[in-house]
């Protein structure tokens, strides 16, 4: 093979791979974006198709009769969990609005007492240090209490805004509910036409992405979203023995923020720790120390078993590929990048990048071999 044949097949390979990533960082989340009531109902399908393959052959059941059946019953169980959140959420947030003329009262106060016992505490300090932590808590104080009253009432565009939105629910859910259905009736016929009219070799290709990316997303945000649902529950009932206000929605944001791989309950529970136990109420500040424990050791025990190895990858390379998803689509791109990048080194490992990484050796060689004289 000439150089120049070898070289234009080099070339062409390196266009495709750097078309597939700029597609799957660029377009792709747009098309899913666009597409989300299709791609919400082929999940679903996917969720029923085996109890539909079990009354087929068990049962006897015609497939459309069956599908029909357990989507619905999917789909119930699914909303009726959701309304169930949901209404808890917005009963909670409702109160949360409503309560918030006295909430800011109540943080001012606490962030008075705080101050003045950091101040107590800093009196055999130099002056000039004192000056700079008076300086600190003062600041600290006013950035709370504007962020606070900078939180605006619902507004009648508010309210109409959402009204919209609850009919677009409706009619996107109205789709989920169709396309799940056909999705499953017409599972068979469709995998059978994708085969029929794509090459073998990008079957194969498209098998092995997806069963990477199924044992990835499948099998990490499966782990993941059992203990944020464990820590959900343990944390509502602690902060309701403790009587703290909104305990779900507080439950809720905590146990999201542990989803997280570089904040972890921790990050909310030892700062309000301390500050309750800097303003005196220490059977609060034990009580959130305990749950902070409680929810570690469960953490510990159940994600061994959980997620096992199925993350495979280290913690440097976990850091990275959180931090490109943090830059390329902030809090959700954090969440996203690391079972993406479980699947790319999964792929790397393989061999699936070996062609490409082969190519770009030749040319880093033959450009050394140009150079000397």
């Amino acid at each position: 093979m000439s150089k120049f044949i070898l070289y234009i097949k080099i070339f062409i390979n390196f266009i495709l791979a750097t078309g597939a990533v700029l597609f799957v960082l660029f377009l792709l989340p747009e098309l899913l974006k666009f597409f989300m009531p299709f791609v919400i109902g082929w999940i679903v399908a996917m969720i029923a198709n085996p109890l539909v393959r079990f009354l087929e052959k068990k049962v006897k059941m015609l497939r459309k009769h069956s599908s029909a059946i357990i989507i619905v019953a999917v789909i119930a169980s699914i909303v009726g969990l959701a309304y169930l959140l949901i209404s808890l959420l917005i009963k909670e947030i409702v109160q949360l609005i409503n309560d918030l003329p006295t909430i800011t009262n109540e943080v001012g106060e606490q962030l008075n007492k705080v101050s003045e016992q950091i101040r107590q505490l800093s009196l055999k300090l130099p002056s000039s240090v004192q000056g700079i932590i008076d300086n600190l808590t003062g600041k600290v104080g006013e950035i709370v209490i504007n962020f606070v009253n900078g939180i605006d009432p619902p507004t009648m565009s508010t309210a109409g805004n959402f009204a919209r939105g609850i009919a677009e629910i409706f009619l996107m859910l109205i789709v989920v509910i169709l396309s799940a259905y056909f999705f499953t009736v017409s599972r068979d016929e469709l995998v059978a036409g994708l085969k029929k009219y794509m090459p073998a070799s990008v079957t194969n290709v498209w098998h092995l992405i997806y069963d990477n990316f199924k044992t990835a997303f499948g099998g990490y945000f499966k782990a993941q979203f059992k203990i944020m649902l464990v820590l959900t529950v343990i944390m509502f009932v602690a902060f309701e023995i403790l009587g703290v206000g909104y305990s779900f929605l507080l439950a809720l944001g905590i146990a999201f923020l542990d989803l997280l791989p570089v904040f972890g309950t921790g990050a909310i529970l030892w700062p309000w720790a301390i500050i309750e136990m800097v303003t005196g109420n220490y059977v609060r500040a034990i009580g959130l120390v305990v749950v902070y424990l409680i929810c570690q050791i469960l953490k510990q025990i159940l994600q061994p078993k959980m997620v096992g190895d199925s993350i495979g990858i280290s913690p440097l390379e976990t850091l990275v590929f959180m931090f490109i998803g943090y830059r390329f689509y902030s809090v959700l791109g954090m969440i996203l990048g690391i079972p993406i990048g479980m699947v790319c080194v999964n792929l790397y490992r393989i061999g699936m990048f070996n062609r490409i990484i082969r190519g770009f050796k030749i040319i880093v060689h033959d450009i050394n071999e140009f150079r000397k004289f």
